[in-house]
């Protein structure tokens, strides 16, 4: 189990385990109007590396213009009611754990697309509209934990969340344009049918590695002291937690933290 936790923290960059919103984002909201936080909630979806892949698993066998607007609308709705009511009534929990499920329903639809209910459990897959809607549900809440780690004042909030949620609304629009035009013209090719599972396979595998990601985040969140907080240092943790014999790799680390010199 070591080595998996420190072949994540190799493989990714540390951009991607810092989680939530930028420093630049929440000096920009708090002169932020209506349509700033458009822009934010749709930039917010567009970076939303596991929302993009659940929606890549959701549309991946998709023909049909009525079933794209059945299942997307019970995404929809999911990740809207969450996103507003949780932010309103400020309901939070550990966003690492709420991305580590996010990643979990990734895995969940490749292995839905490579049938694997009947094929490996013997068993009817659950029906996957209300599987959609719940994972929306989910979705929202972890859009609602970035949305509320910005310094949002009382004054106006229904319309700033309002405003946001109709960002991610046009951030998945475009994002689903995207993928449905490549999706389409690769489904005329002989290829289509070669690497489709293939394709299901590797998205399984990133949601796992995502999975590995958000849960080596939430030990960073939950247990800081354990962890060093200069980067160089960090790796060399990793290191140390991946050759090391021991019950804890860290027993005895020396933390430094690396400030930044003096100005006059």
């Amino acid at each position: 189990m070591k080595k998996l936790w420190f072949l994540a923290g190799l493989l990714l960059p540390a951009g991607v385990l810092a989680h939530g919103m930028s420093e630049s984002d929440k000096q920009r909201v708090l002169d932020a109007g209506f349509f700033d936080f458009i822009e934010l909630g749709a930039t917010h979806m567009l970076t939303g590396y596991d929302h993009l892949l659940f929606l890549f698993g959701v549309v991946f066998f998709l023909s049909r213009f009525k079933d794209i607007i059945k299942f997307i609308t019970a995404f929809t709705i999911g990740h809207s009611i969450t996103l507003i009511f949780a932010t309103l009534y400020s309901i939070q929990a550990n966003y690492y754990l709420i991305d580590a499920v996010i990643a979990l329903t990734v895995c969940y639809k490749a292995f839905e697309n490579l049938d694997g209910f009947k094929r490996y459990l013997n068993y009817t897959a659950p029906n996957l509209m209300w599987m959609v809607f719940g994972f929306g549900l989910i979705h929202g809440f972890g859009l609602s934990t970035r949305l509320q780690q910005l310094p949002m004042s009382d004054d106006g909030i229904v319309g700033k969340i309002i405003a946001f949620n109709i960002g991610v609304e046009v951030g998945q629009v475009f994002a689903l344009a995207v993928m449905l035009l490549l999706l389409s013209g690769w489904r005329k090719r002989e290829s289509f049918a070669h690497f489709s599972r293939a394709s299901n396979v590797l998205l399984m595998l990133v949601g796992g590695l995502l999975l590995l990601m958000q849960l080596h985040g939430y030990q960073h969140s939950r247990f800081q002291d354990e962890f060093p907080l200069n980067r160089d240092d960090h790796a060399h943790a990793h290191e140390e937690m991946s050759t090391s014999k021991t019950p804890s790799a860290l027993d005895g680390y020396k933390k430094r933290i690396n400030l930044p010199a003096a100005t006059h």
